[in-house]
């Protein structure tokens, strides 16, 4: 299970943004996270960056995986619709249920999504 933002687990560097223009302020290595928009999706694949991609609904996770995003992030419950289509079609995207404490862990997890990511890492 992947779990980003808690203050126990160490986790991979991120950089919330809202524009492309915000991309070049980021760290080096660092995932890049942001609400789905075509533009910065397209910028980031054809860039080959690593990043995650805040979804609202399940055509977006499509495109999403569909244009190789290391995260796909929703809220409930959502996570659950877009993990049984990315378990059927094997997508290579993981699926992270936004959370805000550590006591929706089980839930995640009792609902087998790939991972959650804390709230407070979304801008």
């Amino acid at each position: 299970m992947i779990i980003l933002g808690d203050n126990l687990i160490p986790f991979e560097e991120t950089f919330y943004i809202s524009s492309i223009e915000e991309i070049f302020n980021s760290k080096a290595n660092s995932t890049i996270l942001f609400n789905y928009d075509e533009k910065i999706l397209k910028y980031c694949f054809e860039n080959n960056l690593a990043f995650g991609v805040i979804v609202n609904t399940l055509k977006e996770s499509i495109y999403a995986n569909s244009l190789q995003a290391k995260y796909i992030i929703c809220t409930k419950p959502l996570d659950k619709s877009i993990q049984d289509i990315a378990e059927n079609y094997m997508f290579d995207s993981k699926i992270l249920s936004i959370i805000e404490n550590c006591d929706q862990l089980e839930k995640i997890a009792m609902d087998k999504i790939d991972g959650a990511i804390y709230k407070n890492l979304l801008g």
